[in-house]
Order: C-alpha cells, then sequence, then structure tokens
C-alpha cells in the first residue's frame, strides 16, 4: 500500500494555477456584464418602451436564424448589412492607410514637409467626421463612394499623426551613424526607421480603425441603402426597439473583434532587421 500511494498520480500544479489565472481573468469581465444587464432590467422594469433583456435575446435569436436572407434591396438580413458597412470600412481604411503611413514618414523625416502639411492637419483634424459628409456627397453624386470619402478623410489623421511622431522620436544617434555611413535612404528606412516606428504606427492604426467603424455607422444612418447604420435607421423608423438593441451589440462586438485583430497582428509581427 505505501508504494501505491507513491505512485498515485497528482493533479498537476500548472493546470491548476492555469486554470486560476482564466478564472481570474474571466470573472471581472462575467461580473461586469451581469451588472449591464441588472441594470438594463431595472431601467426596463420602470420604463415599458424598452425591452427586457429576456425579450431582446428572443428577438435576437429570430434575427439571427436568418442574417442572409434577401427580399430586396431595402430588405435584407442583418448579415449582408454588416457585410455592407465592413466592405466600405475596408476601403476607407485601406485608402487611408497607403495615403497616411507613407506621408507620415515623409513628415517625420523631412522638416521642410513637416512645416507645410502640419498647418493643414492642425486645422482639418478637429472636423466632426460627420461634417465630411456633404463634400463627399456634392463631388461623388452617391452615397456609396460619400461614406467611403468620410472614413477615409476621418481614418488618416491619426495614421500620419503617430507614423510622423515615430518618425521624429528615433534616437538622433542612430541617424547620425547612418549618416557617417553613408546609407541610402531606403537603407535608413529598412533598417532604422521601420523598426522603431512600427510601434507608432499600429497604434495609429488601431485608432483609425475604431473612427472608421464609427463614421460608417453615423454615415449610413444618414445616407441610407444598406449597411448596418441603416438598419439601426430603418428599425427606429419602424418603431422596433429590440432590434435597435441588437444592432447596438453587434456594433460593440464587431469594432472590438476589428480592434482584437490589430492587436493580435501587433503582438504576432516581429521585425528582423538583420
Amino acid at each position: 500500500m505505501p508504494n501505491e500511494e507513491k505512485h498515485r498520480v497528482k493533479p498537476p500544479r500548472l493546470w491548476l494555477n492555469k486554470l486560476a489565472d482564466i478564472g481570474l481573468y474571466l470573472l471581472p469581465q462575467v461580473l461586469g456584464l451581469a451588472l449591464l444587464v441588472l441594470i438594463w432590467s431595472i431601467i426596463a422594469e420602470k420604463n415599458s418602451a424598452l425591452p427586457t433583456p429576456t425579450a431582446t435575446y428572443h428577438e435576437a435569436l429570430k434575427v439571427f436564424a436568418d442574417p442572409f436572407y434577401q427580399n430586396g434591396p431595402n430588405d435584407q438580413g442583418i448579415g449582408w448589412n454588416i457585410y455592407a458597412s465592413l466592405k466600405r470600412v475596408a476601403l476607407g481604411f485601406g485608402l487611408a492607410a497607403v495615403i497616411g503611413i507613407p506621408l507620415g514618414f515623409m513628415i517625420g523625416r523631412f522638416r521642410f514637409l513637416a512645416g507645410m502639411f502640419n498647418p493643414i492637419i492642425s486645422l482639418l483634424k478637429p472636423v466632426s467626421p460627420l461634417a465630411w459628409l456633404p463634400i463627399g456627397l456634392l463631388v461623388f453624386k452617391a452615397a456609396h463612394p460619400a461614406a467611403i470619402w468620410s472614413i477615409f478623410i476621418c481614418s488618416i489623421w491619426p495614421m500620419i499623426i503617430n507614423t510622423s511622431i515615430g518618425v521624429q522620436r528615433v534616437p538622433q544617434d542612430y541617424l547620425n551613424v547612418a549618416r557617417v555611413l553613408d546609407l541610402s535612404e531606403w537603407k535608413i528606412f529598412t533598417s532604422i526607421l521601420f523598426p522603431s516606428v512600427l510601434p507608432y504606427m499600429l497604434t495609429g492604426v488601431r485608432l483609425a480603425i475604431g473612427t472608421a467603424w464609427l463614421v460608417i455607422v453615423a454615415a449610413e444612418m444618414l445616407t441610407g441603402g444598406v449597411g448596418i447604420g441603416f438598419w439601426v435607421w430603418d428599425e427606429w423608423n419602424n418603431l422596433n426597439v429590440p432590434h435597435i438593441i441588437i444592432a447596438i451589440v453587434v456594433i460593440g462586438l464587431v469594432g472590438l473583434v476589428l480592434e482584437q485583430i490589430l492587436v493580435a497582428a501587433a503582438r504576432a509581427f516581429t521585425y528582423d532587421s538583420n
């Protein structure tokens, strides 16, 4: 019997520690969500116009039972509306990245360009995103490109500013060594600037994607068509409050997923200067 006790398998402490860590990580989040649902329930009890969490949950089951149905151009499932919004965000955000990141490098690298563009950025950056929408409608004569324009013009500023700040904060000693070694501008960019600026650049990209998602929802509410913002406005016109709440949750979840994708990409991205 003593020998059997010695060879008895004991649960490894490593797994127990991991389970404890997971529990400590999830518990505050679960409690926070439970508190939100509790507050929602209390308000719904006091105001009959607001649906309860249970009623909204049952309505959500119906909405997501067939998210990709199509009964015409203005009657489509929530899945198609999310897809349309994401497509607009991808176009506007992609154009902003293609233009904003290189421009940020040039502004941070060359003082003359910084002096030329800084007043423009300072003037245009505080403008409300929706203030750009009428300009887009005037120029493009259509809602779809106008919405993409609004995303582009509001997403580009975080990329330009954060990238240029990153370039300006590269230690001057590195650039002095590059000058002594007579490195080409391309070699300076690939070996010195890009590795140093990458964290700033990714921060700008994260800020820009959040701005882009906010803007598209507001723009679609004003321009109509297909999109999650239009879906919210259409459900409001139909006085379908449970669908509005479902859309709010979906908008938040999609925004969270987009940000987490960029966070994961930033953590996984490694740059080897060798």
